[in-house]
This record gives structure tokens, C-alpha cells and sequence, in this order.
């Protein structure tokens, strides 16, 4: 008997059966599909969520990769992602995604059953550099991140304060300095 995944959608069952399967207490609804109740809230089971419809070489990124690692309550309404420069893939936006090309190497990329995301130390890089993003938001991501994961501290400080021609330094270096201070205060 083939085993259905882990996170189910309308081409898995109808979305009635879905609907009553969260009603009686089976399912709980996660991201943009329905997961057995049993199912462990981990980065593969949020990724998953996140992911189900992107084409192979996109990579969870910014706000979505966050809530992949728990710095988030919930996943952002428009799912981020990006791809790598040499992918040539024709990056694109709609309601449901944004897609952005960029420069990045493989050793910010992990992957989960199969669903590639930005790694912390990636994420917590561009979530600074992004000059769209809420600055009191982006901190407290940040925070989250860094709390969860305190090796990545000195690994992305040195990151950005080495950077020399990275756009919006200045704006990184302050809200990493800000989600670093509100970290260390926390911890004591």
C-alpha cells in the first residue's frame, strides 16, 4: 500500500476529506497543506509545507526559510524563494511566491527530505540585507534565529562586517547588532 505524505493537499485527497479529517482531529492545517496530527513539527515537515509546488532548483529563503526554522509564528502569505544565478531559470512573481536570482554557494544551501532552504547562517544574511523588510520585524526574526541557533553569531557578524561592497552595510551591521544586544540581554 503506497504511504501518502507527510503534508497532504487537494491532489492527495478532496479537500472535503481534508476539511473533516481536521474537524474529527486528524489533520492540522500547516503552511499550504494538512498534516497527520502525530506528524513531529520540524524544518523537513515546515519545508515541506512551504514547498510543495516549487520547481526543483528554488531555494526557500528570507521570511519563508525563518518560519522553516521556528523564528516565525507562521509562514509569510507570499512564500520567498530564490535560485542561483547559473540556474538560468526565469524567475518569477505572482500572488503566491516571489523568486529572486542570486549569488550564493552551496554550503548555504540544506536540504530537507528533499526541499533545498537557506541555512540559518544564510538567512539570518539576507533577512538583514533586505531594505523592504520591517526593521523591528526583521530584529526579532533575527533574535529568534540567533537564539536558536547561537553558533551561527560570530560566523554571520564576521560575514557582514568583512563584507566590503555589500549594499545596505550599514543597515545589516544595525539590525544585526540590534537582534545580537536584544539576544545577550535576554540570555541573562
Amino acid at each position: 500500500m503506497a504511504r501518502l505524505p507527510t503534508v497532504l493537499g487537494t491532489d492527495d485527497l478532496p479537500l472535503a476529506e481534508l476539511c473533516a479529517a481536521r474537524l474529527d482531529g486528524e489533520l492540522f492545517r500547516l503552511g499550504g497543506g494538512w498534516c497527520p496530527i502525530d506528524e513531529p513539527d520540524l524544518p523537513a515537515l515546515r519545508a515541506a509545507a512551504i514547498g510543495p509546488d516549487r520547481p526543483s532548483p528554488m531555494i526557500i529563503e528570507r521570511r519563508s526559510a525563518a518560519w522553516v526554522y521556528g523564528a516565525l509564528p507562521r509562514p509569510p502569505q507570499v512564500a520567498e524563494y530564490c535560485v542561483p544565478h547559473e540556474s538560468r531559470v526565469a524567475a518569477r512573481n505572482d500572488l503566491g511566491h516571489v523568486v529572486r536570482e542570486v549569488a550564493i554557494d552551496e554550503s548555504d544551501v540544506a536540504e530537507y527530505g528533499g526541499i533545498r532552504c537557506t541555512t540559518v547562517e544564510r538567512t539570518v544574511f539576507d533577512l538583514v540585507r533586505d531594505v523592504a523588510a520591517d526593521e523591528a520585524a526583521t530584529i526579532d526574526t533575527v533574535r529568534a534565529l540567533l537564539t536558536a541557533a547561537p553558533w551561527v553569531r560570530d560566523r554571520v557578524q564576521r560575514r557582514v562586517a568583512s563584507a566590503h561592497r555589500l549594499p545596505h552595510r550599514a543597515m545589516a551591521l544595525r539590525r544585526l547588532a540590534g537582534a545580537l544586544d536584544d539576544a545577550a540581554s535576554s540570555r541573562r
